[in-house]
């Protein structure tokens, strides 16, 4: 241990006993958030700042899936059958608390929660300042996105949903899927970014909606941007939005 009350170093990887969830350990660091005036697509509020994250933490190395949200609730969730590896959809931010709850009660050495919109980016770039961690562009072979979608598109498009979690490489950290296959959930309301730089980000301005991040299947490679941020309100349920977990180590109390 490091310090009365403090919680043990986390290991390079973590497997959930309950769920057979897999994590990997982020590390902390100083990154910088946002994107560039000159990025293809950016816009204005991917303000460029510095951020910090003081402590690791373990993230989901996959998207939640279909299965594992099965285990912990109970019930089955998604509009996309045949498949339980793919990630769980049409969930709602609240729904979402709820496993995590749920997945909190069932252990007793570990805290489950959605990451925070730094966290999240901190992670997906894992140490990379281009537009997606794995370059300026992105591509099929690369994520699960959909490449001939126009800007003024309605309905479903012809790609049939998600794709198994794991199907494409991940990042240098062990990420799959930071880019496409389902947006994801993070804890934050959406707010303006500080002006300057900042220590563990947590924002709390009275905004009525949620940020996802992430890009997905139903969406082009613009939308999947290491930077970009979409937001949900909380109530809203998406066939193309899901979510990963962090997982912290309980404090001890000795």
């Amino acid at each position: 241990m490091s310090g009365r009350g403090a919680p043990e170093p986390i290991a390079g990887e973590w497997t959930e006993p309950v769920t057979g969830m897999l994590f990997v350990a982020i590390p902390a660091g100083r990154f910088i958030m946002g994107s560039p005036p000159s990025e293809p697509y950016r816009v204005n509020d991917e303000v460029l700042h510095e951020v910090a994250i003081s402590t690791p933490f373990h993230l989901g190395t996959f998207e939640v899936t279909q299965q594992q949200w099965q285990v912990v609730m109970g019930t089955a969730a998604g509009s996309f059958k045949g498949d339980r590896r793919r990630p769980v959809e049409s969930v709602t931010w609240f729904e979402v608390q709820d496993f995590l709850r749920r997945l909190t009660d069932r252990s007793r050495d570990s805290i489950f929660r959605l990451p925070t919109e730094a966290e999240w980016e901190h992670a997906c770039r894992a140490g990379t300042t281009t537009a997606y961690y794995v370059g300026a562009s992105l591509g099929p072979a690369q994520a699960r996105i959909d490449p001939r979608r126009p800007d003024d598109a309605t309905g479903p498009p012809a790609s049939d949903g998600p794709v198994p979690v794991g199907s494409f490489a991940p990042n240098a950290w062990g990420l799959h899927d930071m880019h496409g296959n389902v947006w994801e959930w993070t804890a934050d309301p959406y707010c303006t970014y500080p002006a300057g730089p900042t220590i563990d980000p947590r924002p709390s301005c009275l905004a009525e909606v949620k940020v996802i991040r992430g890009g997905s299947w139903y969406f082009r490679a613009d939308s999947a941007r290491c930077g970009t941020r979409y937001t949900h309100r909380p109530q809203d349920r998406g066939f193309s939005l899901g979510f990963r977990v962090v997982r912290q180590i309980r404090p001890t109390s000795r």
